[in-house]
């Protein structure tokens, strides 16, 4: 029996974003158990450090090729060898932990970090494509609300995973967890078979073939020539670098006062923020002017930072982490489509995956910061006879987790500043006018060279 291909941009997109999720929402089950059962194997931080290592260095390194490739190669086909590739990935491990239980190979910790470095590098693939057939499957003036659906989704995947993967491991193990994320792959691959994606129409260039190379430094220059998508692409990072540091930070200042249950308990209902966000983008779509919705947005992210300078309280800090990632994925999804409405579909690929890897360069440098940060500086401030203990430690209080807490109230000033000095950026504040819209046709603006936009100082 022939199945009908789906040709509607509306029921492809849907076709598409539900395989994702189902995928997300696996792969979030892998990782959990699979992390898990490194640090209790081992009782080694570092080799949990390494499990993270293997997954997030080759999405960064292979990002500016992925982009290249993706704009190559029909967007479809991409997410089609995304998926295959991943689900291969996994579907090794998940071979080599059913050797492993029927005594067939002896499994040693090392033995998975290839196979999960190989499943990351097709996962490379996944995010820029997923976001450049978006902009080919929804009108634009539906790419808000089309973004936040796919925030829901990877939030959804962030949420319910940590939640389900405990009771899951204690039923079918590992092994079984594993063979579930390889049947979630199948289930995106099967939905992948049956649409069709419109082609991405031709960037404008010079006759004649372009090498790999050029196509790869292609996405850097083409931010790099229009001042406003620089800076924006500027203003996220530090988003994502203080993100970042939120996310560390936030396991020993729950700590300071209370257990690992109640910590779980904290990064659930934070988790429950970012889906709320990615519902609240799904069915308003953002503000007409999407960077309004980033910079408003911004503010009240920084506003939930003060929460940890009030007494240590567990409702209080799952509050203001739930305000946190509320704010999220407005701001993601809002920023998505600014650059999807002003990057030509067919650089989409390209430009995504440079930024894509500046962004996962916020995750290593964060951890960096942030021990060093919370241990050397601002912890020995707000202990019994630290230099701040008799001003600010009136108000925040002495003790552990307090100059964690202090960094926090530092954090939300950081994005305060930066938020209003960007907003006084006419290049920032203007972006949407000053730059053509590429999805127009005949209007779009060259691959290469400046912005043919009016100059604006500043």
């Amino acid at each position: 029996m022939r199945f009908p291909a789906i040709t509607r941009p509306g029921p492809a997109f849907l076709a598409t974003w539900l395989g994702l999720a189902i995928t997300w929402f696996g792969s979030g089950l892998t990782t959990f158990a699979i992390g898990t059962f490194m640090y209790q194997r081992s009782g080694s931080i570092t080799q949990y450090s390494l499990f993270q290592f293997f997954y997030f260095l080759p999405m960064m390194v292979l990002s500016p090729l992925a982009g290249a490739l993706i704009d190559r190669w029909d967007r479809r086909w991409a997410l089609l060898l995304a998926e295959v590739g991943a689900g291969v990935g996994a579907a090794l491990i998940w071979l080599l932990l059913l050797a492993s239980d029927k005594g067939l190979w002896q499994l040693e910790l090392w033995h998975l970090y290839g196979l999960i470095a190989l499943g990351s590098c097709f996962s490379t693939l996944q995010l820029p494509a997923c976001y450049a057939a978006t902009t080919l499957l929804v009108p634009k003036e539906h790419l808000g609300r089309a973004n936040g659906m796919i925030e829901l989704a990877f939030g959804a995947g962030q949420l319910l995973a940590p939640l389900t993967a405990g009771q899951v491991l204690g039923s079918i193990g590992l092994h079984g967890v594993v063979q579930l994320d390889v049947l979630t792959f199948a289930v995106s691959v099967t939905l992948l078979l049956f649409v069709r994606f419109p082609p991405a129409p031709p960037v404008r260039e010079q006759p004649g073939q372009q090498s790999l190379r050029r196509d790869i430094t292609e996405g850097w220059t083409f931010i790099r020539t229009r001042p406003g998508l620089l800076q924006l692409m500027v203003f996220i990072g530090i988003l994502n670098l203080i993100t970042s540091m939120i996310i560390v930070l936030i396991y020993p200042l729950v700590l300071s006062f209370a257990g690992v249950s109640t910590l779980g308990l904290v990064l659930s209902f934070a988790g429950v923020g970012m889906v709320v966000g990615g519902v609240l983008m799904a069915v308003w779509g953002g503000p007409k002017r999407r960077i309004h919705g980033v910079l408003g947005f911004y503010l009240l992210s920084a506003l939930a930072l003060f929460a940890a300078a009030l007494p240590p309280s567990a409702p209080v800090i799952a509050g203001g982490a739930f305000v946190f990632l509320m704010c999220s994925p407005v701001i993601l999804s809002s920023m998505q489509a600014i650059w999807q409405s002003k990057v030509p579909p067919g650089l989409q690929g390209r430009v995504f995956s440079v930024r894509r890897m500046l962004g996962l360069a916020a995750n290593p440098l964060a951890a960096l910061l942030c021990g060093p940060l919370s241990d050397y500086v601002f912890e020995p401030l707000l202990v019994p006879g630290g230099a701040l203990e008799h001003s600010v430690g009136r108000v925040l209080g002495v003790g552990t987790g307090r100059g964690i807490a202090l960094l926090f109230v530092v954090l939300g000033v950081i994005i305060l500043v930066h938020t209003l000095v960007s907003f006084l950026s006419p290049r920032i504040r203007h972006v949407e006018d000053e730059l053509p819209d590429a999805l127009d046709g005949p209007d779009a603006p060259p691959a290469l060279g400046p912005s043919p936009g009016p100059a604006v100082v500043g």
